[in-house]
């Protein structure tokens, strides 16, 4: 079996796997906000958890607020920049026109309250232009009620230059905001050198626990919550912490630090995939492909064919991947981001997304993009001598 979707969720790590046997064994199990030995000691481990978070995202622990995952950050970033913020004032909210639905979504719901979303372009190769976002800017100078720029693309995998971004928003005190979802696990991330006000990630991409993640704040004094109660992680996020899921974290975040020597053995692996499958089929369009995406993401179109026919050949063959189409009565849709990249409909239809990571056989002979390779130029053949348009 070869897993390649891992942009949609990993696997638990080997690392995880392991520390969670062990730690299911050995215990302790309570309320980490009991205040027997118990409770101190269960808020003990999750605090060191939260060391390590920090120290392998380039933040302070005061900047790390533990959650349920990128969704319930975006959505606490927005209330705590928008719920006091002045739509006569400061109307407009910037974000890419490639954000995950969990960003745009809640983009739009802030319209309601008289806050107007200013889309910002991407390029056909689906990555942001500098000088677009800043010619944007000083058309709406002090007008901007914050900017969101996601650091990575889910669908394509193309990198953004948020960083760049954020340091202009910084320069123009606009309040920054980075899906760091994709990014995180994949490619080293530093909070502190990004310039970003907040970033969000979840840990079930990078092989931690699902319903876990970690919301990043500058300044954690500009977070107002969203789930009142008890006043859990110093009144940011009331509920009981998911301890276990929070040290799972650190412990996936320690695996990928230790195997980052891998990333470029994955690019060198994609690259010649890539190389391969055009050389065999030159009508095959990669998504992206002149620019810096993330070193395990390809997003291929064979125009004409439909990416879920694919997909169901690669599946009876014990591959996993995804098509990023959306579908609609059964009918294959092309994608809201690559529509962004004026990306044409017998090409948008045929997308899949294969995503593989360090964690992957990467081996020199019998890879598992050797494998894919091989049964994808069997399906190919399959579907167009079929004519399967």
């Amino acid at each position: 079996m070869i897993y390649a979707d891992y942009n949609g969720s990993a696997p638990l790590s080997t690392a995880v796997k392991e520390y969670l046997i062990h730690r299911i064994n050995t215990g302790p199990f309570a309320n980490p906000n009991s205040s027997h030995h118990l409770g101190a000691k269960t808020m003990l481990g999750m605090n060191n958890a939260r060391k390590i978070c920090a120290q392998h995202l380039g933040a302070r622990e005061d900047q790390i607020i533990f959650n349920s995952g990128s969704t319930e950050g975006t959505t606490t970033v927005f209330h705590s920049l928008l719920s006091e913020a002045s739509a006569t004032k400061t109307p407009y909210i910037f974000i890419s026109n490639i954000e995950h639905p969990a960003t745009h979504t809640t983009a739009l719901s802030y319209e309601k309250q008289g806050f107007k979303v200013k889309f910002i372009p991407v390029n056909e190769n689906g990555a942001i232009q500098i000088s677009v976002f800043e010619q944007m800017v000083k058309e709406y100078r002090g007008q901007i009620a914050m900017a969101a720029v996601m650091a990575s693309n889910n669908e394509t995998g193309v990198l953004q230059p948020f960083e760049k971004i954020a340091l202009i928003c910084k320069d123009e005190k606009i309040p920054s905001f980075s899906d760091t979802t994709q990014y995180v696990g994949k490619l080293p991330f530093d909070f502190q050198k990004s310039q970003l006000d907040f970033a969000v990630l979840s840990g079930h991409k990078f092989g931690a626990m699902v319903g876990t993640g970690i919301l990043l704040a500058r300044d954690y004094r500009q977070v107002k919550p969203i789930l009142l109660g008890g006043g859990q992680e110093r009144n940011l996020r009331s509920g009981t912490q998911n301890y276990l899921g929070n040290e799972t974290l650190a412990v996936a975040l320690d695996a990928f630090a230790k195997k980052s020597n891998r990333i470029e053995i994955l690019k060198h692996k994609k690259n010649d995939f890539e190389k391969k499958i055009k050389a065999a089929f030159p009508s095959v369009k990669i998504i992206g492909e002149t620019v810096a995406r993330l070193p395990g993401t390809t997003y291929l179109a064979y125009p004409k064919l439909f990416g879920q026919a694919i997909q169901i050949e690669l599946e009876s063959r014990d591959i996993f991947v995804s098509t990023s189409a959306a579908c609609s009565d059964d009918k294959p849709i092309t994608s809201r981001v690559l529509k962004a990249m004026k990306v044409d409909d017998a090409t948008g239809r045929g997308g899949i997304r294969i995503s593989l990571s360090i964690e992957s056989n990467l081996e020199d002979s019998d890879s598992d993009y050797d494998k894919i390779y091989l049964a994808l130029k069997d399906i190919y053949h399959k579907l167009l001598k079929i004519n399967c348009f």
